[in-house]
């Protein structure tokens, strides 16, 4: 198929070179009547695409194959940028819907909400698309129509900081995720997509961070077929996404931005893939300065192009650095590439716009409204999915609280609002609702009681527009945006960005004031505020209570003042260091004059945070204790702690990744200090990898896992406390006891790793989760297909709502397979979440095709095995304590699948 597609391509590229040149307005409006009579807007699109490529003069052509694709105005084609991120929420100038972290979403093992997750962040990417459109933003990140989204890499080891983007441990439940998102992402027409997705990053990549620039990864093929390579076929093949982003590291000894066994045997070979393929923020340059696969930029960029690559993520152009096409001119002077290479990457570029509406002539230019982001229904499907991603892990009964409870809320996030939204968000988002918010919402009847945390590495929530005040009195800051007073360049020299923006001066007059609801970067839906600019930010700082706070700022390149003394310098801060922040005591009520300044270049931004703490932590939770029925501890981590490739260094972390799965020192003895109380402890736990809960499944009274569970998540969470909400989340991954029990963080070979080679205890098992109901399970049946159970198998149960109230269960079907090298110990085939009254009977069925029954050889080989096969269906995996029935059956003869 592969050879097909490539025979096509060069078709379209010689006839497009001998069309005689007309308008691009013309052209496209004759191809856009051809493709509708003939059906095939795919064809249509490459035609036009081949018909403007040719147009193109080599200067052109060398910059369009960067992430940042400048206009080419005497064509009529507007700038685009391929950088655009929506992992759980669109990222923009607006304020966006904000869902929970992926790993979250996962634990709903529900797809069919996925896929309605994915739809509304797709109108929100569109909706920002149509703002740049207005503004004349386009070319800044944030406005394409295209998203590198999803993370479908494993999440095979709990060290990794970026684990908390993926859909979990596990191939089966990662690639229906996966195909769930991109469906949902790209609309009903691949063909026509809304939004082009991305799965990324392929492949064979999950940490470390410190080393993915360079590190070569030896995989068995085993491995290979068998874990890291199955959610991706299935986004291609079943969800037909139309871009890929290859990873930053080596396999076995060739970088993943130049591979041959993925990009050309398996990608566009075997699974017939005729997207484009994007590379991951300079892997194309790691090639030669991370790798030394190539021996410079121009041979490092060939060997990409020839792979298979065609645009280019550079991190340089987040600095508008010129030049970065020359390597590319390089190569063709070099003869490392041809220009019809070239011209081969571009038609698959151009036609990709448009299809998805950036370019007319296919389809009508894309224009969603605006209006369309962060709408009521939006911010209800986010409550929805993160109620539905919340695990009950333990419950001794003291669940659900009752109305008049008099509730304790202790650790460092209980009133914390960043911990919500996880990485890979906007800061622009719905208020957010923080645990004891959600708390007072949820339980009007109770009393809440915050008791404030000592200083901690988690502490830094955004002040909220309730503490703010202008210079007129109204809520928020007065901000004004002072433009350059010398235009700047569209483009820097190489190496020159940091000393221009230095020494550039700003105007004493404003191009733009307006109130602002708090401190952050708004500037890209103002058109006429430079690119390049200063923005101050008036007005007062009003606490809400009298106490100890740290007060300070996060992000980069500002300075704030307090009372009229320099109070924070951030202009030596580095991306994704923890915020600076200061001590010092404040008066409810009271009004502290506040300046804040930042100097804004393209990327830059900073956040004006705070955090109330307790000088004596211990005495405080003492004195709550006395007055409390029960503590709700609020205990975890931080996605600025847990990160992509970050400079923080601290106990626990490092580099982004953790070095330990226990809680930071400080919150564990919290829960040891009110366990010690007598009082009931409910430990609530937000963080994005697993976690040692064995104390707190030891002493602690419920544990609820609540990842970063989104915008409204303080809310979802007080209404599972409450019992408003039956819980029915499930461990997507497994949560052991001590980095002791697995391989070595680099090791990526899966033996002893995630619960299908595991074979120790873990904590809590994949898969896992409780509910305020009961259920119960009939005797399976079993009707193999035609010719044997190797060509299918159909399984049916029943399952009844056994207990008093109404509830989902997350029906799970697990196999067991015959005793063959490279098979699992057990793995998950099958899953179905369904809603149940009490009482409630309901079949389920659950039809299973060859490659659902298969597993992989030690060799590497796909087969149906034959033998003696266990299949489980039930509330998690066979042999963990739940509700699970199980049977029997063979297969006489081994079915071989292709890759």
């Amino acid at each position: 198929m592969a050879s097909t597609v490539s025979r096509a391509f060069r078709t379209l590229l010689l006839v497009g070179a001998a069309l005689t040149p007309v308008s691009v307005q013309a052209q496209d409006n004759e191809t856009a009547s051809d493709a509708s009579a003939a059906g095939a807007p795919r064809i249509a699109a490459d035609r036009m695409a081949a018909t403007l490529v040719a147009r193109l003069t080599l200067d052109e052509k060398l910059d369009q194959l960067l992430n940042t694709a400048p206009a080419i105005n005497r064509l009529g084609v507007p700038a685009y940028n391929w950088w655009t991120e929506s992992l759980h929420g669109a990222l923009g100038a607006l304020p966006t819907t904000n869902f929970p972290e992926p790993i979250g979403l996962a634990a709903t093992f529900d797809a069919p909400l996925l896929h309605d997750v994915a739809a509304t962040i797709s109108t929100e990417v569109r909706g920002l698309h149509t703002l740049a459109r207005q503004t004349g933003r386009m070319g800044r990140i944030g406005t394409g129509l295209d998203t590198w989204s999803p993370n479908i890499n494993i999440f095979r080891d709990p060290r990794w900081g970026r684990g908390q983007e993926t859909y979990g441990e596990d191939p089966y439940l990662a690639a229906h995720m996966g195909v769930a998102f991109v469906t949902g992402m790209q609309g009903p027409d691949p063909d026509l997509p809304d939004v082009i997705a991305s799965p990324k990053h392929f492949a064979v990549h999950s940490g470390p961070e410190s080393t993915r620039h360079a590190a070569n990864v030896y995989v068995s093929p085993h491995d290979l077929e068998d874990t890291y390579l199955p959610a991706f076929r299935a986004a291609v093949v079943e969800g037909r996404a139309g871009s890929i982003m290859c990873a930053y590291n080596r396999i076995d000894g060739q970088p993943a931005c130049a591979n041959d066994l993925l990009l050309k045997e398996h990608l566009r070979g075997a699974w017939g893939f005729t997207g484009y393929v994007v590379s991951d923020c300079d892997a194309v340059k790691d090639i030669s300065d991370g790798h030394h696969y190539a021996p410079d930029g121009a041979a490092a960029a060939a060997a990409a192009l020839k792979a298979g690559v065609d645009n280019e993520c550079n991190t340089a152009t987040l600095t508008d650095t010129d030049g970065l096409g020359e390597r590319y001119r390089a190569a063709l002077k070099r003869g490392l590439i041809s220009e019809a290479d070239i011209d081969r990457t571009l038609v698959r570029l151009f036609s990709a716009r448009y299809r998805n509406g950036d370019l007319a002539g296919i389809r009508p230019v894309s224009a969603v409204s605006p209006s369309q982001i962060d709408t009521p229904a939006h911010r209800a499907l986010a409550l929805a999915a993160s109620e539905r991603s919340l695990v009950l892990l333990k419950n001794a009964g003291v669940l659900p609280l009752q109305p008049g409870v008099r509730i304790a809320v202790i650790g460092p996030l209980g009133d914390a609002t960043r911990v919500l939204r996880g990485n890979y968000s906007s800061a622009l988002s719905a208020p957010p609702i923080s645990i004891a918010d959600g708390l007072r919402q949820a339980i009007p009847g109770a009393t809440v009681t915050v008791v404030p945390f000592g200083p901690s590495f988690t502490d830094g929530d955004r002040v909220p527009t309730s503490a703010l005040r202008a210079p007129d009195g109204q809520p928020g800051l007065l901000a004004r945006y002072y433009n350059p007073v010398t235009p700047p360049p569209k483009r820097f020299a190489p190496g020159s960005f940091g000393e221009a923006t230095k020494a550039m001066r700003f105007a004493t007059k404003p191009v733009a004031t307006r109130r602002e609801p708090d401190v952050a970067a708004r500037s890209l839906d103002l058109a006429k505020v430079s690119d390049h600019h200063r923005v101050v930010w008036t007005g007062f700082l009003v606490p809400p209570a009298t106490g100890t706070y740290r007060l300070g700022l996060t992000g980069f390149a500002g300075s704030m003042t307090l009372n009229g003394a320099a109070f924070v310098d951030l202009t030596k801060a580095g991306y994704g260091s923890l915020p600076t922040m200061k001590v010092l005591q404040l008066e409810a009520g009271h009004r502290y004059p506040i300046t804040v300044t930042g100097d804004e270049h393209v990327l830059s931004g900073i956040d004006l945070v705070w955090k109330r703490i307790a000088p004596d932590p211990g005495a405080a939770l003492k004195a709550a204790a006395a007055d409390a029925d029960v503590f709700v501890a609020a205990v975890g981590l931080t996605s600025d702690l847990e990160a992509e490739e970050t400079s923080v260094t601290v106990p626990g972390f490092a580099g982004g990744d953790k070095t330990t799965l226990d809680l930071p020192a400080d919150q564990q003895a919290l829960l040891e200090q009110a366990r010690a109380t007598g009082k009931p402890v409910i430990v609530v736990a937000m963080n994005g990898s697993p976690i040692n809960l064995a104390w707190a499944k030891d002493n602690a009274a419920a544990i609820l896992e609540a990842w970063y569970p989104g915008q409204s998540g303080g809310l979802a969470i007080g209404n599972v406390l409450s019992g408003k909400v039956n819980p029915a989340g499930r461990l997507p991954l497994t949560f052991y006891r001590s980095l002791a029990d697995l391989p070595p963080f680099g090791d990526y070979a899966m033996a002893g790793r995630t619960y299908r080679y595991f074979t120790g205890t873990p904590v809590y098992p994949f898969g896992y989760g409780l509910s305020y109901t009961s259920f119960a399970y009939a005797p399976l049946t079993l009707t193999p297909a035609t010719g044997g159970a190797e060509h299918g198998l159909r399984v049916t149960t029943e399952v009844r709502n056994t207990g008093k109230r109404a509830g989902d269960e997350v029906v799970q079907l697990y196999l067991t397979f015959p005793d063959v090298p490279g098979a699992p110990r057990v793995a998950l085939r099958g899953y179905q979440r369904i809603a149940l009254a009490p009482g409630q009977r309901r079949g389920v069925t659950f039809d299973l095709s060859p490659r659902d029954l298969s597993a992989v050889t030690a060799d590497g080989t796909r087969e149906v095995m034959a033998g003696q096969f266990r299949v489980s269906v039930g509330s998690g995996q066979p042999d963990t304590d739940v509700p699970v029935r199980s049977a029997n059956f063979r297969t006489s003869r081994v079915e071989p699948l292709p890759l």
